[in-house]
């Protein structure tokens, strides 16, 4: 009897994904399991470098532009989840931030939508509406498109690296139609407390966590648990890489750095919720400048790769003892309805970071997922938050009553800095005692990765087998 074949889809909607499952083990060792690998993809071919991946094929998905019927249903449902779950902070804060006063179809259907969901937002309903957003998809020429690429193609799954960008949800109608699987990977720690419905409903899940498992069977009651395999996420395995690994003296010379001062490293979030970032910086860096840590210091600023660094520029050219890291994350395709996900990493970039969080002494954010990072190489970590309803600045405050923060903090990981007075005397406090709050950091890497970094690639790509069997 002649062997099956198997042969795995995967869905790269952005840069992100890229990195995560191309820049890791995760191909290589899904090339050694599977007969062939079609990457779909929501970048252009030319974004990948995979001559040495023999068995994969790389097909480019067309840029899809959601009509005003499908945004509907697909906002319908979307609204509808977070007013079924505005009991949790971090979605409440999401349902009033997408309310619209905007004066256009979509501002007056936005409208209507929050008035008929406040009373009929049911998982039932919910239901319901993501049928009508699937089937508003039938005649899209890009639905069309996926359809003929499956059907000449053939996988045996479908497995999706991301699960909210809504230009995937035409190859999912696609691949429903042809009784294809489908899988999705959740794409970061705070996607199911914080965000918004998934573009659409999949068959199996992998997760980073038994934590995030039981996030996602209350937000999504209709999943069951044995569809859902805890696998750890390919996020952090270039840290435990040989290929990304540098040496401290290039940490030093690559970055310009005085290999006699321990470095402060302040990591940026993008502008959409991170706008104090420039507060933070000229605080620290102002701080150094009067020697209020009681030592010198090198100062490095890794700003986000999901945005230009220009409103930096001003810091720049004030404090010229600040060392730059600017992402090297190029921008493959002009004119995207989602132009942030057509940022791609390069190599260069995770040998970057992954030096800069190993050789860093404390690492500084804004509540980002970069605490984790640092705390893979179990460095001490600051959130600083200063912003308040009363007192002018943005709001970032609120970040602290989100519920992937909330167990951050209660952690007692990181500290959490209210002002200029308590982060200096938390930088003071880090650099003094770094090993302070070791276990607290290890115990929470724990609880949000539930696996080992060595082998995540290996680990997803046996399950991947199992689920295409």
């Amino acid at each position: 009897m002649k062997k099956k074949r198997y042969i795995l889809g995967l869905v790269i909607t952005d840069g992100v994904g890229l990195r995560n499952f191309i820049l890791s083990d995760f191909l290589t060792e899904a090339e050694q399991n599977f007969d062939g690998i079609r990457i779909f993809s929501g970048l252009p071919s030319s974004a990948y470098t995979i001559d040495d991946f023999k068995k994969v094929k790389i097909l480019e998905l067309p840029v899809f532009k959601e009509s005003f019927h499908t945004w509907f249903w697909r906002k319908f449902k979307e609204i509808a989840h977070l007013q079924n779950h505005k009991d949790n902070f971090g979605i409440a804060d999401n349902l009033k931030a997408n309310h619209s006063k905007v004066r256009s179809n979509r501002g007056y259907a936005t409208r209507f939508i929050y008035k008929f969901t406040q009373f009929f937002h049911s998982e039932g309903i919910i239901q319901f509406l993501d049928r009508k957003h699937i089937n508003s998809l039938k005649n899209d020429p890009v639905t069309n498109f996926c359809l003929e690429q499956l059907k000449k193609e053939s996988p045996d799954l479908l497995f999706f690296t991301h699960q909210r960008p809504p230009y995937v949800v035409p190859l999912v109608a696609a691949a429903n139609k042809l009784g294809i699987k489908t899988g999705s990977f959740i794409f970061s720690w705070d996607n199911l407390a914080s965000k918004g419905r998934m573009a659409a409903n999949f068959q199996f899940f992998l997760v980073w966590s038994e934590l995030m498992k039981e996030e996602l069977l209350h937000f999504y009651p209709s999943v069951q648990p044995e569809n859902i395999k805890v696998v750890g996420t390919p996020q952090f395995e270039p840290y435990v890489l040989e290929r990304y690994q540098s040496e401290r003296n290039d940490f030093y010379e690559k970055f310009g750095l005085n290999p006699e001062f321990k470095t402060l490293c302040f990591s940026c979030g993008d502008v959409s919720t991170s706008k104090n970032d420039n507060l933070y910086i000229e605080y620290l860096a102002n701080a150094i400048e009067k020697n209020d840590f009681g030592e010198k210091l090198n100062f490095l600023v890794r700003t986000s790769p999901a945005e230009e660094p220009s409103r930096f520029s001003y810091l720049k050219d004030k404090y010229s003892f600040i060392k730059w890291n600017y992402p090297k994350w190029v921008l493959a395709r002009e004119n995207h309805p989602e132009p942030w996900s057509q940022r791609i990493p390069s190599v260069e970039d995770i040998k970057d970071l992954r030096m800069i969080l190993e050789f860093s002494d404390v690492g500084i954010n804004m509540c980002s997922t970069m605490s984790l990072d640092f705390m893979t190489f179990d460095k001490p970590v600051i959130n600083p938050v200063f912003g308040n309803m009363e007192n002018g600045l943005y709001n970032d405050q609120r970040f602290l009553n989100y519920a992937h923060y909330k167990r951050v903090i209660e952690s007692d990981a990181v500290v959490i800095a209210t002002n200029e007075n308590t982060l200096i005397l938390a930088v003071k406090e880090s650099l003094l005692s770094p090993e302070n709050r070791s276990t607290e950091r290890e115990n929470l890497l724990k609880v949000q990765i539930s696996c080992e970094l060595e082998g995540t690639g290996k680990r997803m790509a046996n399950i991947l087998l199992n689920e295409a069997k």
